[in-house]
């Protein structure tokens, strides 16, 4: 089924040209990544789809059975209405229906009959299987305290918000849904990432997505769409081969460059020996000139200029943490950390949201103060700090005079520099953009400008927060192959798993409550132990069970009737073979048709109830047992 077109649409912010002539189409079960350098309108366009937007020029079309929903980078959200509010804003009786009895739970109020009147309700519209999956999406993206002002939140959290909100409104469309997400992993923890990654991959839905995190792209999307140059290039495949052919399309065009600049040098030469007189014959090859002419100025060759920096050397003592205590009330983030780093580390922060990681590297900066301990920086260390804050500047300028204020030129490792300009285009900024006035940029241009002006002062120890961040694909590769390059020290916070698994040999994770494990390896790595470790638990647990049910029958079995004894036996062998139906229809309840979901939904219901009156009976016949 054909789902929604855009053709030839075109869109100018001012006299700053977005887009022109894109055309695309979205078919039924499409996962579409959309990749474009940031500045180039990518946010802007799913708008346009999505009919949030109006394009300058072209047309849009959507199925009218399908119903479009979009995640968007910026938030419409009432600050003095609750989260439930904002989440089950769609006048949609299903949702008033859960909204009303969720509430009613929130708030335990002793009222039998209206409890019953809400479950009446719910049984009417069939929305308990509804309900157990917006529970599933609001704990899986910990939003828990769901009477709390969405003024009260942080940017985070009201991402989460927004998430949670696009993906309840795609559930009640039972299928018929294009769901447009825009970087929907920002501000997610890993854990939330890879629950989001696998809850997508399931769903029936069309999907249509802009995101930085590579690993999330291909295990959620089938397709990427690159917008390079007013051009649309489809790749039906993974990262890898979109990065393979993209290679193969810019070889393709930089030979066939360079055969229109051949022709042009002599076609050149011969209008340079024309009489004035024009023949008829004449014009037609100076029409040709024209067009050949036109094609070379449009086409850029493509430069690779190497970062290989100069910076300054660094001394034997780079940075120690001694014995440093840090807690906010209940939550500890530090306890007692002592560490020592050394020349040419790469380490990688990792943990959940809210384990302290942004201010542990404020602690190693010196600028918060811990409860106790000693920071000790090295007399020749110079830090570049990207935090989350974003560019700072006082007053509106032009962002190529915002970097050449810092310097005019940047010096490499082989004693040459190359200017403020090409740097600026290294990381995406064409001419254009260099002039534009920095309250004129785009978010993800203001974090790019801000991470460019944190490495073009030469840093030896860089501490980067959340880089990945807005950052297009692109200029992440970029990123990534300056760091790969870099010879100072790396202390780096980021939920990108691929960018993580690249860029650090040495981790820190947060593991909460001030516990902090140090691992020599990078993020996969870190994972794979952690899974290790839990089957092992998961076998250390499972054994004693085994034994106590030899054993025990043994010394008392005489305090049970033989009805019970073999009551017991059963229940024994029930209680298993309830919890794995259980987790077996939880873990499929995304795949089911609508149609089977109100089943499903009712029999888990009936699971709960059989294994608590199992258990309290469990518990009666061993107290009896035990005596």
């Amino acid at each position: 089924m054909h789902y929604a077109s855009v053709e030839n649409i075109s869109k100018s912010f001012g006299i700053r040209k977005l887009f022109g002539n894109i055309t695309l189409n979205i078919e039924e079960g499409d996962k579409i990544a959309l990749v474009a350098r940031n500045g180039s309108g990518k946010s802007t366009l799913l708008k346009i789809i999505a009919g949030l937007e109006t394009p300058d020029s072209g047309t849009v079309w959507v199925h009218k059975d399908v119903q479009t929903v979009m995640l968007q980078q910026d938030h419409d959200f009432d600050p003095q209405k609750s989260i439930w509010d904002n989440v089950l804003r769609l006048n949609h009786p299903v949702i008033q229906a859960v909204k009303a009895y969720e509430l009613f739970l929130e708030n335990q109020t002793d009222d039998a009959d209206a409890l019953a009147m809400l479950m009446s309700r719910i049984d009417e519209l069939n929305a308990w299987s509804f309900e157990s999956d917006l529970k599933q999406i609001l704990g899986k993206l910990n939003l828990h305290h769901l009477n709390v002002k969405t003024g009260r939140l942080s940017g985070g959290q009201k991402k989460r918000v927004a998430l949670a909100q696009a993906l309840i409104e795609s559930q009640l469309a039972h299928g018929r849904c294009l769901l447009i997400l825009d970087e929907p992993t920002n501000h997610l923890d890993v854990s939330m990432i890879e629950w989001l990654e696998e809850y997508l991959s399931m769903q029936k839905v069309t999907l249509l997505l802009v995101t930085h995190d590579r690993y999330f792209l291909d295990a959620v999307c089938n397709e990427i769409v690159e917008i390079d140059d007013e051009k649309v290039y489809v790749y039906k495949g993974d990262y890898d081969y979109f990065l393979e052919q993209k290679s193969l399309r810019l070889d393709v065009q930089q030979s066939e460059l360079q055969k229109d600049k051949n022709i042009y040098r002599k076609e050149l030469e011969w209008m340079r020996k024309q009489p004035k007189a024009r023949t008829t014959k004449s014009k037609s090859r100076q029409d040709a000139f024209a067009d050949i002419e036109d094609r070379v100025k449009k086409q850029q060759a493509v430069h690779e200029v190497s970062l290989n920096m100069k910076m300054t050397r660094l001394g034997g003592k780079v940075l120690e943490m001694k014995k440093v205590y840090k807690r906010y009330g209940d939550l500890v983030i530090l306890q007692g950390f002592d560490y020592t780093f050394k020349k040419g580390e790469r380490i990688g922060v990792v943990g959940k949201n809210g384990t302290g990681k942004s201010t542990f590297l404020k602690i190693a900066l010196q600028l918060e103060a811990p409860d106790s301990g000693k920071i000790n920086h090295g007399d020749t260390v110079v830090f570049g700090h990207f935090s989350q804050d974003g560019l700072q500047y006082t007053e509106d300028k032009r962002a190529i005079e915002y970097v050449k204020e810092m310097a005019e030129f940047f010096p490499l490792a082989d004693g040459s520099k190359i200017s403020a300009s090409q740097f600026m285009e290294k990381f995406g900024f064409s001419a254009q953009q260099q002039f534009t006035m920095l309250s004129k940029l785009s978010g993800g241009e203001k974090r790019r400008l801000h991470l460019m002006s944190v490495l073009f002062r030469n840093p030896n120890f860089l501490v980067l927060d959340e880089p990945t961040n807005d950052l297009d694909l692109q200029t992440l590769r970029t990123l990534e192959e300056f760091l790969l390059d870099y010879p100072g020290c790396i202390l780096i916070v980021s939920h990108d798993r691929y960018f993580m698994d690249r860029m650090v040999d040495h981790l820190f994770a947060f593991e909460g409550d001030g516990v902090i494990r140090d691992f020599p390896g990078n993020y996969t790595q870190y994972r794979l132990a952690l899974e290790n470790e839990k089957k092992e638990q998961r076998q250390q647990v499972v054994a004693p069970v085994v034994v106590q049910k030899v054993e025990k029958p043994v010394s008392s079995v005489k305090k049970l009737s033989f009805k019970e004894k073999h009551e017991l036996e059963q229940i024994e062998k029930e209680l298993p073979a309830l919890q794995d139906e259980k987790a077996t229809l939880e873990s499929s309840m995304h795949a089911l048709p609508f149609d089977q979901l109100t089943a499903a939904s009712d029999r888990i219901g009936e699971i709960i109830r059989l294994l608590e009156e199992k258990e309290m009976r469990w518990l009666e016949l061993h107290e009896k047992l035990e005596g």
